[in-house]
């Protein structure tokens, strides 16, 4: 397995500098640059052209990028000239926001999600079952920031339950930790959780019907007993892929969200960083959620060896 896991990471730190490479490009190409924001519309030419070669931007673009590449190799992510502080410092104020924010998300859609789906197949071809399956083509099909949207006026504005925006850390206590990340959480979760919900009922349908539940039908074991105890376990590997491309895709996706419930977290981060040409946080904050990804998807693959073991030898053949 171990070796397995080394593999995996190799394999997969192209695809980080490829990620990388293509939004340095992209960011270098449009029009403007981090100097003109940095000193104002009003700036002339000539203290633009001065601060760009400060900042090296006058350099070839393979030397700006290597120096880049270079400082990330030794876990120096640059320095933010708009925010006169390090990337490394900024990444670590704004990265835990997100990260509770995904995992508060996270929690609620597979709580929900794989109990509607439980629900649907326990009441199969019934009205309970049309219903889970129509919310959950509604609820995959709903933006998150109309969700935002709805359930900031909703719950923040017209009834007063919720805080418009902020941020408390959990250091603050837990009430007032969940009470912020309430809101933001469900507007992210609803969509993940008709995502699991669908998966969930159709692994286990493949399954209800399987041999050995069909025995322990025949011995009396209650419908319940069999969803809970047998068909779920086997349905897991399908239900266990989506959760955690979902944790993943939550790191990257709270961007909107962040921005609408002013969240200070990486979302919030990079788009500042866009607004202001700042590359250096642009390059980091990407470069970690790649990051964050790739190692919640390799903490998948190796939950796939404890659930079924025959993985693990699979792994151990290659």
């Amino acid at each position: 397995m171990g070796k397995y896991i080394g593999k995996r990471l190799l394999s997969l730190i192209p695809v980080i500098f490829i990620v990388t490479f293509i939004v340095f490009v992209i960011m270098h190409i449009t029009p403007g640059g981090p100097a003109a924001a940095i000193l104002g519309l009003e700036a002339s030419p000539e203290e633009v052209a001065r601060l760009n070669a400060e900042l090296g931007l006058e350099d070839p673009f393979w030397v700006q990028y290597w120096n880049w590449l270079s400082g990330v190799l030794t876990g120096d992510l640059g320095h933010s000239y708009y925010m006169n502080r390090s990337v490394n410092s900024a990444i670590a104020v704004n990265y835990g926001p997100t990260v509770a924010l995904a995992l508060f998300a996270t929690f609620l859609s597979v709580i929900f999600g794989v109990g509607f789906g439980l629900l649907a197949v326990y009441y199969r071809k019934s009205w309970v079952d049309r219903l889970v399956v129509g919310s959950t083509l509604v609820g995959q099909a709903t933006p998150s920031f109309v969700l935002s949207i709805l359930l900031l006026i909703l719950f923040a504005v017209v009834y007063r339950i919720f805080p418009v925006s902020g941020y408390r850390p959990l250091s603050s206590g837990i009430g007032q930790h969940l009470r912020y990340l309430f809101l933001p959480s469900v507007a992210i979760a609803i969509g993940q959780t008709a995502l699991i919900a669908r998966i969930t009922r159709s692994s286990l349908l493949e399954i209800v019907d399987a041999n050995y539940i069909l025995t322990g039908r025949m011995k009396g074991i209650s419908e319940r007993s069999l969803l809970l105890k047998h068909s779920l376990k086997n349905a897991l590997l399908p239900i266990l892929t989506v959760i955690g491309q979902g944790l993943g895709g939550l790191l990257s996706g709270t961007i909107v969200v962040e921005t609408i419930f002013g969240i200070p977290g990486l979302g919030q981060l990079l788009v500042n960083g866009i607004s202001r040409r700042d590359y250096a946080v642009i390059q980091g904050v990407i470069l970690m959620i790649a990051v964050s990804y790739i190692l919640v998807n390799l903490a998948v693959d190796v939950l796939y060896s404890v659930i079924d073991p025959r993985i693990a030898l699979e792994a151990k053949k290659d």
